[in-house]
């Protein structure tokens, strides 16, 4: 955070943590000692065993809150906090089920989350800015609606970053949510505080929201799964973002879990929902029709940042396992991803990142945030300069195209970039889908496992693993597959290992690997780079996930190739229960 903040901001941010702890307490006094059956379940068997009455919504709530303190606790994941009037729900279920013997619907007794981002009835949607607090939302977002009206029971809102459009899960109001495997490291973003709540078993389901890889880098980081379906599916009513009539790349609403089971839970809670004339496609979920041979393809790179040792090896471990299933797995080259990294670029930036931060106020800029807001600012011949700089300097062909796009641009300009939008879709359908016939995709979920905080202000290009697939507009899950071993290292050789692996950026590369194939060794390893921000030592028990890409509208056959690639990779320490505490 910059060293500088007015008055009004200081003490908005005292006072909305204030509240925070002041709602934190009602479960600090709670004794849950027998929570961990609770913590074990997932949403859809919470649901079963208090249908079958062996549970009810209220103990199973208490486990919960309880556990939801302790990630705040270990992470700083919460914002708003609905504790009191959770418990009161919960028991108003279990008063309805002891008359009734029926379940509401299918999240009775389930405590959900949400990222602050979505309205709830009476709370503050802050976003992150001391401009939003104090201002409760007159009603509930109608994801929320949905979820109170199938029995599930809100229990908090989590934290996001700053202008919501940068993976380091911090801001002025709320501060920093840490990843809760390492303090040291981020919990990811924009659906940081989700997933980390999440992975702590903190609610049992939430939902997020993704522009730019949103649900998927943190659900990766974190050890969780998700789902970023399709513009259309979810209605986005009533949830709140930085960018009012910002058409050019659409934001989408998502489940976040702790196994499948939870994502198509969620799913089918909300798909083809319209909560209100302006909702798109009024498709409910369609079961598909899945062959019992899949043909996936998978790459290890794709051409814009090399994959980490750690993350590639997520997709060999993928790989292997859906072969040893019976299923087909094709490498294949992405075609042109840095180009949609500029096209993404070019079309967010065309009006100075305005809209993004029109609602700063006077709180003071993250530092991963200050590049992003000033760089499409900067004058055009420094900002080309800067480019010829880094092609010149470090030989690097794909970050110069990234940073001359990201200017600002009259509407004709703008037109023009929305249109090679389209053709960049139409092109990445004819290479991908219609070339090769896949039922789905394997890719990296990013190129690192996980960042120390403050490294994103370097590193938002690393984002290209995933926003291609939002200017394409596919449906793409998240599964945790692996975990960091102190043996993914970098070595020259595999710097050197370009034939089927990838090389991109040199410059971002450098910064992640030290100075790419041309590596000094570190005297204290035999055979290992000089260090930059990957250093598998100090990574080691991160989890480490993968894309499941799908075709556009088949997000419900992605659902079903996440579960198919879960139950290929077989029991690992991913799901409901596992978090442990790692010291470090």
């Amino acid at each position: 955070m910059w060293p500088f903040s007015s008055a009004a901001y200081v003490e908005i941010a005292r006072r909305k943590q204030t509240r925070r702890e002041d709602a934190l307490r009602i479960a600090r006094a709670l004794s849950a000692p027998d929570a961990e059956p609770y913590l074990r379940a997932t949403a859809k068997e919470i649901v079963q065993r208090i249908a079958k009455g062996d549970w009810t919504a209220s103990d199973v709530l208490d486990a919960y809150l309880a556990r939801a303190v302790l990630a705040q606790d270990v992470t700083n994941c919460l914002t708003e906090v609905l504790f009191a009037e959770a418990r009161a729900q919960a028991k108003a279920l279990d008063d309805e089920f002891t008359r009734t013997g029926k379940v509401r619907g299918p999240l009775h007794g389930v405590p959900v989350s949400f990222k602050d981002t979505y309205d709830i009835k009476g709370h503050d949607t802050t976003l992150g800015f001391s401009s939003h607090a104090d201002d409760p939302r007159p009603e509930d977002s109608l994801v929320v609606a949905l979820v109170r009206a199938a029995g599930g029971i809100p229990i908090c809102k989590t934290n996001v970053p700053q202008l919501i459009f940068f993976f380091e899960c911090v801001n002025p109001v709320w501060g920093c949510t840490l990843n809760p495997y390492s303090k040291s490291y981020s919990s990811g973003g924009t659906s940081g505080g989700e997933a980390a709540l999440l992975a702590m078993d903190g609610a049992a389901l939430g939902w997020g929201t993704d522009i730019g890889g949103s649900l998927r880098i943190p659900a990766a980081f974190c050890g969780v799964f998700s789902l970023k379906p399709g513009w259309g599916r979810i209605s986005m009513t009533g949830i709140q973002g930085t960018w009012p009539g910002f058409e050019g790349i659409h934001t989408v609403a998502g489940p976040m879990g702790r196994s499948v089971d939870d994502i198509e839970l969620g799913a089918r809670l909300v798909f083809g929902k319209m909560g209100d004339d302006f909702d798109p496609a009024p498709l409910p979920y369609r079961d598909p029709q899945m062959p019992a041979k899949l043909r996936f393809g998978f790459y290890l790179s794709d051409n814009f940042v090399k994959p980490s040792p750690a993350c590639q090896r997520a997709v060999r471990e993928a790989v292997d396992a859906l072969r040893k299933a019976g299923h087909e797995c094709i490498e294949f080259e992405l075609p042109q991803a840095r180009r949609g990294m500029e096209i993404f670029i070019g079309i967010t930036a065309a009006d100075k990142y305005k809209t993004l931060s029109a609602d700063l106020g006077d709180d003071p800029l993250e530092p991963g945030v200050a590049p992003l807001v000033m760089g499409p600012r900067l004058p055009g011949w420094l900002r080309n300069g800067a480019a010829w700089a880094v092609g010149k300097l470090y030989k690097d062909d794909v970050v110069p195209g990234v940073l001359r796009a990201g200017c600002g641009k009259d509407v004709e300009e703008y037109h023009k970039w929305v249109r090679q939008r389209d053709e960049y879709t139409r092109m990445f359908c004819r290479e991908v889908w219609d070339k090769h016939s896949f039922d789905g995709i394997i890719a990296p979920a990013l190129a690192m496992p996980g960042l120390p905080h403050g490294s994103v202000q370097y590193l938002a290009t690393l984002a290209c693993a995933d926003l291609i697939y939002n200017v394409v507009d596919s449906p793409v899950g998240t599964v945790p597959v692996t975990r960091v071993r102190a043996s993914d290292i970098v070595t020259p050789e595999w710097m050197d290992a370009r034939v089927g692996h990838g090389h991109g950026s040199a410059f971002v590369e450098g910064l992640l690997y030290g100075t790419g194939a041309g590596a000094e060794k570190d005297p204290k390893e035999k055979g290992r780079c000089a260090a930059g921000f990957y250093d598998a030592a100090k990574m080691a028990g991160l989890p480490v996930g993968v894309q499941i890409v799908g075709r556009r509208w088949e997000d419900e056959k992605v659902i079903e190739l996440m579960r198919v690639v879960d139950a290929a990779l077989g029991p690992r320490e991913f799901g409901p229960g596992v978090w442990k505490a790692q010291g470090k």
